[in-house]
């Protein structure tokens, strides 16, 4: 199952270039520079996103909640990405990491069989961020986004409602995900404290 980080595939560029009143308060990110990579390190929340693609849709639509930490390797062009998603009522855990292409502000990940990419776009907002998705023009578009904490202000989820618009997609089309039903917090405690011991030991 693509994971929530990854609803995003190739290349938003084009459409930012027509510069709609919408797209303006996007930044595309290339080069991605370490301090970009800083302002990525730490704990996101999902928090909903909006796809033509049928695939990525549908498992945007099983995400109930989720979570995951960015712990960027400066020197290595990667980033270590620790995952809870709550599913089907269970917690579901990843380890994995995220590849990064500094030059073009791409990242991608291999899963399911293949390799996803995803375009970096910053918002005003230091504490959110959208990934972006387009194959081949309009037809499979799409856009996900992400917050330090389990809820956004009115502000911040008018951005993402706005980049939304200047893609072609409608309000209506947004999923979003529900903190409420997150059932990865018993996990995520006994990781906190073995890598706490961890850090104690060394």
């Amino acid at each position: 199952m693509v994971l929530p980080w990854a609803l995003a595939v190739l290349s938003l560029l084009p459409l930012l270039d027509a510069q709609s009143l919408e797209c303006t308060n996007l930044t595309a990110v290339a080069p991605i520079t370490n301090a970009t990579l800083d302002r990525l390190s730490g704990k996101w929340f999902y928090i909903g996103s909006a796809f033509r693609n049928p695939e990525y849709n549908e498992t945007a639509r099983s995400i109930q909640a989720a979570f995951f930490y960015f712990e960027p390797k400066h020197a290595e062009d990667k980033i270590i990405l620790r995952e809870y998603q709550t599913i089907g009522n269970q917690c579901i855990y990843n380890f994995s990491s995220v590849t990064l292409y500094r030059k073009n502000g791409t990242m991608s990940k291999y899963e399911s069989g293949r390799e996803h990419f995803a375009d970096l776009l910053l918002t005003k907002h230091p504490k959110t961020f959208i990934l972006s998705a387009s194959w081949n023009g309009k037809k499979n578009v799409g856009m996900s986004f992400y917050a330090d904490k389990p809820e956004v202000s009115q502000e911040q989820k008018k951005e993402f409602l706005d980049a939304i618009k200047c893609i072609g997609i409608h309000e209506s089309e947004i999923t979003y995900s529900d903190e409420k039903k997150d059932l990865c917090g018993p996990l995520h405690m006994q990781h906190e404290e073995e890598r706490k011991k961890e850090k104690e030991g060394s």
